[in-house]
């Protein structure tokens, strides 16, 4: 009988030479928790489809805040949850609405110990629900949206934020962000752009978490989940614009996205683990159907080896506290 004189399985025989030779590693640093913060609340609140997520009261942001640092993570992406909307979104724009104030909480309280993010959208704020201003006929109107977005991002940049996220997803959101806060005298303030935004079926969960008004869909301005040259093209533009840092989301479904986006330019490249993404883990582990910590890690490193430097992800904080074990 003649015998393998290569043996691939001897890079495999135990733990240390598996860690020795591996080819992706998740860093703490590389991983973002997005938080949720609700005005009038004084105690954080669960967030049903997504266990283990809070709305949290200002001083539970404070305090998750420090926890995610203390945890080693590299962000914290912010969401605001008003008390009330209005059809043009004013809240989010206000100095005194809950998202800026929160800047000014989590820089008060843990200053450039992590990247403090925000997200730069009006669909948090509209009593539609939608990411910007309306025509009278019901469509977005996308040149007085970027006007709304202009003046957002200096809000947040005048509360301290290190980066925003235009999330919404109109076109040339990013260079008005951009001339916006250079005009303002923010021209550190980075913008992490989320050029590739799907459509999706994934965001649903995250919905309930902002409490989203939204009826019907956002397909006229979120792109076909069929369509990949389409992401690069958006790609472009956007680091065109000024983008310093572009994303992908949902990440897991879209791996072959991630991975061209990398290959296609020379900024960091980011993806979004949504909430459903999340959702569904946590639901298959809850039935005992999974292996909820090596399932989280094996999602984890899957966006990692697709390309993706930074991963915005609810199980930051924790999957940051599992590395440090394991490493």
């Amino acid at each position: 009988m003649s015998y393998p004189e290569i043996r691939p399985r001897r890079l495999r025989r135990n733990a240390a030479v598996r860690r020795l030779v591996s080819e992706t590693r998740v860093d703490p640093a590389e991983l973002v928790v997005p938080m949720f913060v609700k005005e009038g609340l004084t105690e954080p609140r669960a967030v049903a489809s997504l266990p283990g997520v809070l709305q949290h009261s200002r001083d539970s942001l404070r305090k998750a805040a420090v926890e995610a640092v203390q945890a080693g993570v590299g962000g914290i992406m912010l969401f605001g949850v008003p008390a009330t909307r209005d059809e043009t979104g004013s809240g989010g724009i206000d100095p005194d609405g809950i998202l800026n104030v929160a800047i000014r909480d989590v820089i008060a309280e843990v200053g450039d110990a992590t990247v403090v993010m925000s997200d730069l959208c009006l669909d948090e704020f509209t009593s539609h629900g939608h990411c910007g201003l309306l025509t009278p006929d019901g469509t977005v109107d996308n040149d007085a949206t970027l006007e709304a977005y202009a003046r957002m991002a200096v809000a947040q940049a005048d509360a301290g934020v290190h980066v925003v996220g235009p999330s919404g997803m109109m076109d040339g959101q990013v260079g008005a962000a951009r001339r916006a806060l250079d005009a303002a005298g923010h021209q550190d303030v980075s913008i992490l752009a989320y050029a590739v935004k799907y459509a999706s079926g994934f965001f649903g969960p995250f919905r309930d978490a902002v409490e989203s008004a939204l009826e019907g869909d956002r397909s006229a301005y979120q792109q076909d989940p069929a369509n990949l040259r389409e992401s690069l093209r958006e790609v472009e533009l956007d680091v065109a614009e000024g983008a310093d840092m572009v994303m992908v989301k949902p990440a897991l479904p879209y791996l072959d996205v991630v991975a061209a986006v990398r290959a296609a330019v020379n900024v960091p490249v980011a993806a979004y683990q949504v909430s459903g993404e999340y959702a569904m883990v946590e639901a298959a582990a809850a039935n005992g159907w999974i292996d909820r910590e090596r399932v989280i890690m094996e999602t984890l490193t899957s966006i990692r080896r697709a390309g993706a430097q930074i991963i915005l992800t609810y199980w930051a904080v924790e999957a940051a506290q599992l590395l440090r074990q394991r490493y």
